[in-house]
């Protein structure tokens, strides 16, 4: 690879730098070579795992799941003390600290940022990822998700986007990764070439971006063009098929042969580093996923990713096997030598530009346990949450007299919970109208939970049931987006959607969806609606606020709430 490109965006590369990355290349083995392309995964910080783990396949990097502080500083410590060429350590920073750390900040999802109308909160966001994340090892982000929701029905993206608004979007995204770059770590904008136009998600099957080449070139293409030269490391690239740009660069494509970004080189080669003058990183997004493994056999597919443009292989689904089938590659020349030296030349750029080659980085090889403790402590982040919670908490739809809430006028309280499994990506907390129901009772409140009668047609409770003893029904939606779902829709309970909200024109009603802005689908009816995009200590605090008038609501929709139908409008 050029040295002159290496000292470009977003390396940036010294001399002293690239002597680092040429002689560490040059004094690789081919199967050392091949061990870097690998990234992947710690669970727990198991000593005899880890450690054979990095001896065995020498990888590149490994990505963190969230850990206890003790757990995550020993882990990283290990595994950087295992390997001869400094780990890229990544995380999934995409809502704070949370992600590499229990007890980390969780700021707020994306769209809980976007949702207070101002970009600069993803710069806070990412800053608050960095410093967390520095102080548990972690020097390269999997984020910012630069990603447009498009469409509500959409069961991954949701609320891990700044929105529908493309310029919003952008803005954002570059807020995000100048505040994490400039804090020492590695920004990865995904998932390339984006998510959020099709109804399926990648992690069971390829999705697809519909867009044609101007629509993707002024939405999607401008968060990408705008990061990039915000100086982005690095680009996770996605199981996501973009047709219309496919096609513009390889006429010559049957449907068939159209292959999602992690194997498609004319995305990769042709539309991200040719069109959009990307110079960085590209990691595939996990490759465990049904998005990858449905194109072609998993034998292909492996070496394919490198060869196709990816310089890192995000994960396995059978370590040793994965290594056989990258090996493979390389020997039948599917991944030639100047691709192979090629996609280390970047990885080595990386590190180098991180300064972990020489001592010269923000983030500790071996991170300290009491200091990380404190810096996810640190009361300005739970203040800034908090402001960011203040700002972003919006009022959908109001009925007139029903807001603030009152003892006084709504002293009984049947409480209508909707809750739904623990979230991967979203961290949902369990047990959310407990918490509330607690809160709303420490406040004067009689809050009883609604339980469904055992009765069907022609012997269910009678209306009056309702309408005689409850001054208030409040509605509690705790359902957030995860991996391997198909859809994020309300399941409504027996008999024959018993807890609907059908008794709004005679009892003053309120839905609040703490998770997922698009519930009015289900319930289009509701005179009030509240989306919170999040359940944390900071959300519910600021929320029970606002229910009791203590303070205003001032959060603005980042997508359209109403979904596009005129009766969730009524």
């Amino acid at each position: 690879m050029d040295r002159q490109r290496l000292k470009e965006n977003p390396f940036f590369l010294k001399d002293e730098d690239i002597d680092w990355v040429e002689s560490t290349l040059g004094a690789m083995s081919r199967d050392e070579k091949i061990g870097q392309l690998f990234h992947l995964i710690a669970y727990s910080s198991d000593e005899g795992y880890l450690k054979s783990l990095i001896s065995t396949y020498k990888p590149s990097g490994v990505m963190c799941r969230p850990m206890d502080p003790d757990e995550v500083v020993s882990a990283v410590s290990l595994m950087q003390e295992s390997s001869a060429i400094p780990l890229l350590v990544s995380a999934n920073l995409e809502k704070g600290g949370v992600g590499v750390v229990n007890g980390g900040t969780s700021f707020g999802s994306p769209m809980m940022t976007a949702a207070t109308g101002d970009p600069g909160a993803a710069g806070s966001l990412g800053r608050i990822c960095a410093e967390e994340g520095r102080a548990a090892g972690v020097n390269w982000s999997f984020g910012p998700i630069i990603d447009i929701d498009y469409n509500f029905r959409n069961p991954i993206t949701n609320t891990r986007t700044f929105g529908s608004d493309p310029d919003f979007v952008r803005e954002s995204g570059e807020a995000y990764v100048r505040a994490l770059q400039e804090e020492g770590l590695a920004a990865s904008i995904k998932h390339f070439p984006g998510d959020g136009r099709d109804e399926r998600d990648q992690h069971l099957v390829a999705s697809v971006n519909d867009m044609n080449c101007e629509e993707w070139e002024a939405s999607y293409g401008s968060a990408y063009r705008a990061c990039i030269e915000a100086g982005a490391k690095t680009v996770m690239a996605a199981h996501i098929m973009l047709p219309s740009w496919s096609r513009r660069l390889n006429p010559n494509l049957s449907d068939s042969e159209i292959m999602p970004a992690t194997l498609a080189p004319e995305l990769l080669e042709g539309l991200l580093r040719k069109q959009l003058g990307f110079n960085g990183l590209i990691i595939s997004d996990a490759s465990t996923m049904a998005g990858m493994n449905l194109q072609i056999p998993r034998s292909e597919a492996v070496p394919l990713c490198i060869a196709a443009g990816c310089d890192s292989f995000l994960f396995t689904k059978n370590i040793e096997e994965d290594y056989g089938f990258m090996k493979a590659g390389v020997e039948n020349g599917m991944i030639t030598p100047r691709r192979l030296d090629e996609a280390v030349t970047r990885i080595l750029a990386l590190k180098a530009s991180l300064g972990l080659h020489d001592g010269s980085c923000a983030v500790p090889l071996r991170p300290d346990a009491a200091a990380l403790k404190k810096t996810i402590s640190d009361p300005e982040h739970r203040r800034l949450a908090r402001e960011c919670a203040e700002k972003g908490i919006t009022l959908v739809k109001e009925e007139p007299g029903v807001l603030p809430l009152s003892p006084g006028k709504h002293k009984r309280v049947l409480l209508y919970a909707i809750e739904g499994e623990r979230g991967m990506f979203n961290f949902t907390r369990e047990n959310m109208s407990e918490k509330i129901k607690s809160l709303l009772e420490s406040e004067g409140f009689e809050v009883t939970l609604y339980e469904p009668s055992a009765g069907m047609e022609g012997m269910t409770d009678p209306v009056a049931k309702i309408t005689d003893n409850y001054d208030l029904l409040l509605y509690i939606a705790n359902l957030a987006t995860k991996s391997n779902q198909t859809s994020i829709r309300i399941e409504w309970a027996m008999p024959m959607g018993a807890n609907v909200p059908v008794y709004g024109h005679t009892v003053p009603t309120v839905f609040i969806s703490l998770e997922n802005p698009y519930h009015l689908l289900d319930v289009p009816r509701v005179k009030t609606y509240i989306n919170t995009y999040g359940s944390t200590d900071e959300i519910i605090t600021s929320l029970m606020d606002k229910l009791t008038g203590k303070s205003p609501f001032t959060g603005v929709s980042p997508s359209d709430p109403f979904c596009g139908r005129w009766d969730t409008r009524l």
